[in-house]
């Protein structure tokens, strides 16, 4: 009997985003090929893994161990930080590198980038938190320089966590101290009226360096602003997902071309999903995560499905690409 490739999947983390990265990870080893042999690593909300119910050093938990599958979300999992560590061990793993990760977890870092691909993205300034006083202080700068309205979002932070539409000066200054909750570094940014768009890549996929899965418009609630945390992940509480999206033929490859140059601006690798505003005025990137969601209600499963591909078969190319180290 040949030996069966030895899969970790990762999950779990300290991050905001602990939870979700345990439903991903469930996802993943519920729907990874049975030719791999899957093994769970936990780690915990200090950062300590665990193999099999046991604290472990990330080389003793991964021992024997031929390929990672990173199913982290925020902080730790998706900011470089443990992507250092395989590197350190040698391992393959899924996902982007670690600057790429780095660059992809900032969401400056991540605009500049797009500016520099001239990529179209919404005008934005950066504060950095110090103290409730500051605070106040910038946000009269701010209502007094940069034109309502505006999206205050932690600078570093993932599924739309802390993220608050601000059009006056209150909901601004209330905006600032949400966001200061979760990040020292608050974007504020100029708000596009517009429809929400999102669109996965994936790499060496049908025969194309860089496939482009369909675009998924998301259709916030009458009495939602945009796509929140308890959207991204509720069955009940969520916005209305249409994928593949209901844009024109043209939208749509412009939104499936910006999605593969947002993911080589920022040097990603293997898979990525972009999220866009689509407005009168041009199509506007608004970030790129470096590891999306992969639970049953994401945004990147359903895209597969609409192309007619399955989650187990996008499992099988992710371990393959990573094995390939390429």
């Amino acid at each position: 009997m040949s030996h069966k490739i030895s899969v970790a999947v990762l999950r779990g983390g300290p991050s905001s985003e602990y939870d979700i990265s345990l439903i991903t990870g469930n996802s993943v080893l519920q729907y990874l090929p049975e030719k791999y042999q899957a093994h769970d690593i936990l780690i915990d909300k200090e950062g300590v893994w665990h193999r099999e119910g046991m604290p472990r050093t990330p080389h003793k938990a991964l021992h024997g161990v031929d390929v990672v599958i990173n199913a982290m979300h925020g902080e730790y999992g998706e900011d470089g930080k443990v992507q250092q560590i395989l590197d350190g061990l040698n391992i393959p793993y899924t996902g982007s590198k670690a600057l790429a990760s780095a660059l992809g977890m900032n969401k400056m870092l991540s605009k500049k980038a797009f500016i520099e691909a001239g990529i179209l993205t919404p005008e934005s300034l950066l504060v950095e938190f110090k103290n409730e006083s500051g605070l106040k202080r910038d946000a009269e700068e701010i209502f007094e320089t940069f034109p309502m309205p505006v999206v205050v979002k932690p600078n570093a932070a993932g599924s739309s966590v802390g993220i608050s539409i601000a059009r006056d000066f209150d909901q601004l200054l209330y905006g600032l101290k949400k966001a200061s909750e979760i990040s020292s570094q608050i974007l504020v940014e100029q708000f596009i009226e517009g429809r929400e768009a999102t669109c996965g890549v994936i790499e060496k996929f049908r025969d194309e360096d860089y496939y482009a899965l369909l675009p998924v418009e998301i259709i916030p609630r009458a009495d939602q602003a945009f796509f929140d945390f308890e959207s991204k992940y509720s069955d009940t509480k969520g916005a209305k997902e249409v994928c593949p999206a209901n844009f024109d033929e043209e939208t749509t490859q412009a939104i499936q071309d910006m999605a593969v140059a947002a993911h080589r601006a920022l040097g990603m690798r293997h898979y990525s999903r972009s999220d866009f505003i689509v407005s009168p005025k041009g199509i506007y990137a608004i970030e790129i995560n470096s590891l999306p969601g992969l639970t049953p209600q994401s945004l990147l499963p359903k895209s597969l499905l609409a192309v007619g591909a399955t989650f187990p078969q996008f499992l099988d190319h992710l371990v393959g690409l990573a094995m390939d180290k390429s």
